[in-house]
């Protein structure tokens, strides 16, 4: 017969006072990386909300406890939603779009104040170099940028305009530096710590009416080279809003499946357990399935070659 329910409940309560779920998931990103599952020089952040189990409370009162409170946000097309509950925050693989690294927290805590805690765990668990690590605009903080720096990768966030100060003079607001006519010069590529910008009237990009000769007396036109440490917020190789920058930045949405998949075929959001440590337990309980099952397939698949 099926366990008591009590006898369900004593299990789950050794789980999280022991965090063995934690531990069986860092076990698991281990193999699923041994086994070329996971590669992690790609990697994405994200949150998602998650509903809570326990009463609503009054906003203030509910911040004091350290568990669930009131969260808000803008979902895909403008509208502000609201829940009382928790956020899921993970770091994903790109590739594989399995979870590296997990934090639960109250609801109303910014996504931003998380990414640095999560970049910091994933270098830990990524045996492979973190190269680009890929966030919305929620997380257009110095700090993220810094923290990504930190571990030798490179953010990929989108510059929040909500917040957005005037550029520096001589500078669009992406970073693309302006000749002396106001055009936005060429981007023609980086070395090393180097960005490389070009006349645009050479590169052909506008029709100057002084030409090249009022900037420039080379036939290449005037070259500007910026290095990225002046502006982590701003700079990034490879350049904002170039072909290879929105490629990269569109391998985020790896994250968004992981947390659809946790929430909508699992059971990340439906939550029959209180308190903060206990909804984590749930969150890593669920994320262990998808590597898992990952890892049996990947065992499946190797037993179908042998025969």
């Amino acid at each position: 017969p099926a366990p008591s329910i009590s006898t369900l409940s004593r299990v789950f309560a050794n789980l999280t006072k022991k965090e063995l779920a934690k531990r069986m998931f860092l076990d698991l990103v281990q193999h699923a990386q041994a086994e070329g599952i996971i590669d992690g020089s790609h990697q994405a952040i994200d949150s998602a909300a998650i509903h809570a189990y326990e009463k609503k409370q009054p906003k203030k009162r509910s911040e004091q406890t350290g568990n669930a409170t009131w969260g808000a946000k803008f979902d895909s097309f403008g509208n502000k939603i609201t829940w009382f509950g928790y956020k899921m925050h993970l770091c994903v693989d790109t590739k594989s779009e399995l979870p590296i690294a997990i934090e639960v927290t109250p609801a109303h805590i910014n996504d931003g104040m998380v990414g640095p805690s999560l970049m910091k765990q994933a270098k830990k668990r990524t045996h492979t170099h973190i190269q680009y690590v890929m966030m919305d605009a929620g997380y257009d903080q110095l700090k993220n940028y810094e923290a990504a720096k930190n571990i030798g990768a490179q953010a990929i966030i989108p510059l929040n305009l909500r917040n957005e100060k005037e550029p520096p003079a001589g500078m669009a607001s992406n970073g693309t530096p302006l000749c002396s006519m106001g055009y936005e010069m060429t981007y023609w590529g980086s070395h090393k710590n180097q960005l490389k910008f070009r006349c645009p009237h050479a590169t052909g990009k506008v029709d100057c009416p002084l030409g090249m000769t009022a900037c420039s007396s080379s036939n290449y036109g005037m070259v500007v080279k910026v290095n990225i440490h002046k502006d982590l917020r701003r700079y990034s190789t490879p350049h904002r809003d170039t072909k290879r920058w929105k490629e990269l930045y569109h391998e985020r949405t790896s994250v968004e499946r992981c947390n659809s998949r946790m929430k909508s075929y699992l059971t990340a959001n439906s939550l029959h357990v209180w308190g903060i440590e206990k909804v984590t337990t749930h969150i890593y309980l669920n994320a262990i399935v998808l590597l898992v099952s990952a890892l049996a397939m990947k065992k499946r698949n190797k037993y179908q070659i042998a025969i």
